[in-house]
Order: structure tokens, then sequence, then C-alpha cells
């Protein structure tokens, strides 16, 4: 089909957000382009040859990573005009859409090469870990937006910034969702207290943003692992993806410490494995784990028939997590 007069053309560029458990932290595959340059996720553009867009991907991911993908869904589809990329690498005025993917991959994949690092996910976004306490960096957050919002240019605009601050950090002790990771990242985007902002109108961060919760990635990537985080958190309460980043046998501490690991959030162990025995989501093996520290545990496994059994085989979590103002 032609353009319409005044269409820009596109290209479509295929992006991989890689999870797996190491040393029990989520970390992602990250391909590092050169010395000074920030760190990208691995992708590349659709080729004429690629059979479909996961074929492509596949063979990108493959290409640079060594890394053979089991478990993919599509993530979503970014193409906004005015963000990352504008300036594409075909030349002003090409719009790039970028179609991004989540994939899992167990403990026993995790080769990679010397251009790669599975790095913790949380580097990147690090007020999304509660797991031990409030995160350092929520005070500086928290500050930059509260001058953001007073500086709106209208009352209007104050409520609606007000309101994108109360429902995304939880301010005025509104329940903390761990699955807005993609609109904490976005509104810190539009407070520019992030360096995207600022690179992605050709700007250079001012140096008096000191203290900023910031470890950019390239182009729009940061803002992927965003989604790839959020729709993660949302998945396994209604699917067992948790599974997926198991090893085929494990103890129930260690399914808790993943859950919680993904989740960013500590949970209540007989809470936990209450609703984990209640599902009937695992099995036990007839064996134990000698190497705890304490006393033998057992160990379990992924339970299959669970889904057939019902539509929604996934661990429901509760985290109920407060963000206080400074």
């Amino acid at each position: 089909m032609a353009l319409s007069e005044g269409a820009s053309p596109a290209t479509v560029d295929l992006t991989a957000v890689i999870v797996a458990m190491i040393d029990g932290e989520p970390r992602i595959l990250t391909v590092r382009p050169g010395a000074g340059e920030p760190d990208t996720l691995p992708c590349g553009p659709l080729q004429p040859d690629h059979r479909t867009l996961q074929a492509g991907l596949r063979s990108w991911v493959a290409h640079q990573t060594g890394l053979r993908l089991g478990y993919m869904e599509q993530l979503y589809t970014f193409a906004d005009r005015d963000r990352a990329n504008s300036e594409a690498a075909d030349g002003p005025g090409v719009r790039p859409v970028s179609v991004a993917y989540l994939a899992l991959v167990n403990e026993v994949e995790h080769q990679h090469r010397a251009a790669t690092a599975w790095q913790p996910w949380y580097h990147y976004l690090p007020w999304e870990d509660w797991r031990t306490q409030r995160p350092a960096v929520v005070d500086t957050i928290l500050a930059g937006l509260a001058r953001w919002v007073e500086a709106a240019p209208s009352a209007q605009k104050r409520m609606r910034r007000t309101e994108r601050l109360r429902l995304a950090f939880a301010s005025d002790a509104t329940p903390w969702d761990e699955e807005r990771s993609l609109e904490r990242y976005e509104l810190l985007y539009s407070a520019r207290l992030l360096s995207e902002a600022w690179h992605d109108q050709g700007l250079v961060p001012p140096a008096d943003l000191g203290g900023r919760p910031d470890r950019p990635m390239a182009t729009d990537h940061r803002r992927i692992l965003a989604t790839a985080v959020g729709r993660l958190r949302g998945k396994i309460k209604y699917r067992p993806l948790l599974f997926e980043l198991m090893p085929p046998t494990f103890t129930l501490l260690q399914l808790q410490r993943t859950a919680e690991a993904l989740s960013g959030a500590r949970l209540h162990k007989q809470n936990f494995r209450r609703l984990v025995k209640r599902q009937h989501l695992v099995e036990e093996t007839g064996e134990h784990e000698t190497q705890t520290g304490g006393r033998p545990a057992r160990l379990m496994r992924f339970r299959p028939a669970v889904t057939l059994e019902r539509p929604a085989p996934g661990v429901d979590i509760k985290t109920g997590g407060r963000v206080a103002r400074p």
C-alpha cells in the first residue's frame, strides 16, 4: 500500500527483554555496544528473510548473545513519534516502530558472549525494589516530583500531576501497586528526572540533577524494561510463569524468594505457603534439600496438571506496600 502524502516511512525494530533468576535476583540480558555507551537490550531490525517477527527476534538474539530462547511472548509495540529514536539510523523523517518481547530462561541456560552481561533489573529501576526496606532513592524521587507538581502552569495541570503521583508512587496512603512500573517510569520521564527525557530532546542533563535515580539505557530500552517488569508481575498472579524461572526441583522458600524478587516486596511466609498449597501448584518429589543450614527442606516440583484443572493457575500474591511522603 502506498504511503499517503506527508506520511513518514517506518522501520521495524525487534527488542527482547530476556529474564532469568541468577543468585536470587531477576536479571536481564544486556548488550554492551562499546566503552562509555549505555547498555541495550538484544535487538535488531526486521529483515526481509525473517519469516515472522518471532523468528526475526530469535535470530537476532542468537546472533548477539548466543542464547536460544524458549518461552517468549509479545510485550508491546512502541511507535511514539516524539519519544526515543526520533532520528532513526536510516535518516531523519524515518519513524521507528519497536516490537518488544518478553522471554524467560531457566538457570541452566545462562551461556552468553563477552559483549553481553546479565544485569539485575533493579540496577535500572531501583525505586521498584522494596524487599528489605524503603529504597533510599524514593526520597530523591518524591522531592523532585513535588517540585514538578508545584511548577505546573495551571491549577488543572497541577491536579493532574498530583493524581499521577498519587497513583504511581502511592502518596497519601494509597496502596502501592507493584504492577505500575511503567507508570512510574513515565512519570519520572515527564518530570525530567531521567536522562532519557533530556537526550530524547537533544539536550544534556543539567549538572544539578545530581542524585537522580538514573542508570540510563540506550534509546527507549529502559521504558521497554519497565513495561516488562509490570507485565511479569501481573502475569505471575494468574499464569504459572513463575515456574519458568525455577529449576526442575526447588524448596518452597526458594519459590517464595523468587516471587519476592520479581514483585519487589517481602511476602508473609505462612500466607505464601498456604496460597501455594491451596492452589495445588506444586507436588513433593520425596526428596529433601540438605544444604539449608538447618532442618532439611522438602523438594517440590511444578504440577503441570494444574493448567488443565482451572483457567488461572498463578501465584496471586498480595504485597500491600506503601510509600510515604518524605
